[in-house]
């Protein structure tokens, strides 16, 4: 990067780092207020699957992990109590059976995607993730031709073993947390990882025949620095992985208060952390990745890159996939659901999920009734969040998006010609920002406290 160009990004991105949404999800969850009873969303689900060309997606949320990582965002349940497995699990199929009874059509509709996350999937045994997957799988019906299966893994808490049992079951993709190798930093986040553990589980996952191997990596951790992100982006492409997921750490200790471990002196903010971005993002394109969306790199031959040339990108509570689904059902504590009209999520607290399901009842503890007025939203924020450009619907939206992002036109990040809103190749970091003009509740009531974290 140049002097000049780091002294103009320095000033943009002071000037544009403030909170601002991730939008995996449209409205927000924060924004989430038309709550649907049980009933409405077994209602939605029934008309959906109803459909003779509809697919579907599966998620299956595992919350617990041996240790709490500092930087970490997810609903986890903190246990090295591995007795606890085999009563979960026997809790999803249960909820899975409410499902089945209650929407019949489930099971004759091709299952496209089938991802397992956490907490720490990898907390299961190889013999309580077989009687997990085997279980689902004896009542799903999946799409042979463009079935994926994916899981989450912590390298310190795998082995070969799990993931040669869910290879059995057509599972092809593994995403590892990586996070960063530094062990100062390793150290801050409560996650000692040696480099060397990362690279046996990638091993192991190629010569079992996982077809993309992803790493996720954050930046804006304590203690990292240019030197050190340099050093973790170099051993991330000598180790070649399909798929990198550089994430933002999200600094947002009002809702995690594990983030308070590490002082706010030992954060990179604003223009530093920024640079800790473009010096990987550096790095990875001259190793041959394309940048995909925001914060995901991908090989060319991966089938995330291939999406995106081919239109079929898309975004949801999981990030990026590579294909679009009707439907999105979520098992487990905290689980979200999607479909075309409802947004649903699961009971939070796993005493409660627990009750409810024993008890016969989909664990529904609050969602969202999308308007007339979200649906077009959102399908606007998805088309500008995977493909960086969109129409706009009308004259009005047009005058009211340029005065919204006049400052981001002038300083040349966004573009309107006639009605389309474009992202430009300098605005890519800016795209958080940008997103906010088609947010339509955010902007007609910004939030009383804290929410979101920053958007650089």
């Amino acid at each position: 990067m140049s002097i000049e160009r780091a002294v103009v990004d320095s000033e943009l991105f002071k000037k544009y780092d403030v909170p601002a949404p991730r939008y995996t999800s449209y409205p927000t969850v924060p924004y989430w207020s038309e709550n649907p009873t049980t009933e409405q969303w077994l209602k939605e689900l029934n008309s959906t699957f109803a459909r003779p060309q509809m697919s579907w997606s599966l998620y299956v949320h595992v919350p617990f992990c041996e240790s709490l990582c500092t930087f970490c965002g997810c609903n986890t349940s903190i246990t090295k109590d591995h007795r606890r497995e085999e009563p979960y699990v026997d809790l999803l199929l249960k909820e899975w059976d409410l499902y089945r009874k209650a929407v019949p059509e489930i099971e004759q509709r091709p299952l496209v995607q089938f991802h397992l996350g956490g907490g720490s999937p990898t907390f299961l045994s190889p013999l309580s993730l077989r009687k997990l997957v085997s279980g689902l799988f004896a009542h799903i019906r999946r799409d042979e031709k463009h079935f994926e299966g994916a899981i989450e893994v912590d390298p310190r808490r795998t082995t070969p073993e799990q993931l040669a049992t869910l290879r059995e079951f057509g599972f092809n993709r593994v995403s590892m947390g990586v996070q960063d190798f530094n062990p100062e930093v390793q150290r801050l986040v409560h996650r000692h990882q040696p480099q060397e553990m990362t690279e046996a589980i990638t091993k192991a996952a190629r010569s079992l025949g996982y077809e993309s191997v992803n790493f996720d990596l954050i930046y804006g951790l304590p203690k990292q620095t240019p030197e050190s992100v340099t050093e973790m982006t170099k051993i991330t492409v000598d180790m070649r992985p399909d798929r990198i997921a550089l994430y933002s750490f999200a600094l947002v200790p009002w809702i995690k208060p594990a983030q308070r471990l590490f002082k706010d002196s030992d954060l990179p903010v604003g223009e530093e952390k920024r640079r800790l971005y473009e010096i990987a993002r550096k790095i990875l394109l001259d190793a041959g990745y394309r940048e995909i969306g925001m914060d995901h790199f991908a090989l060319p031959d991966d089938s995330l890159s291939r999406s995106e040339v081919a239109g079929t990108l898309h975004r949801n509570f999981m990030g990026y996939a590579d294909r679009r689904t009707d439907v999105l059902l979520g098992l487990g504590v905290s689980s979200i659901s999607e479909s075309p009209g409802i947004f649903h999520q699961n009971e939070k607290v796993l005493p409660v999920y627990e009750r409810m399901v024993q008890e016969g009842k989909i664990p529904t503890l609050r969602g969202h009734v999308l308007s007339d007025e979200d649906r077009r939203r959102r399908e606007q924020i998805l088309t500008f969040m995977t493909k960086g450009h969109v129409q706009l619907e009308s004259d009005e939206q047009v005058a009211d998006a340029r005065a919204f992002l006049a400052a981001l036109i002038e300083d040349g990040l966004v573009t309107i010609d006639a009605r389309e809103m474009k992202l430009t190749q300098k605005g890519r970091p800016f795209l958080r920002n940008a997103c906010m003009t088609l947010d339509a509740r955010l902007r007609a009531k910004t939030p009383d406290t804290k929410v979101f974290s920053s958007a650089l």
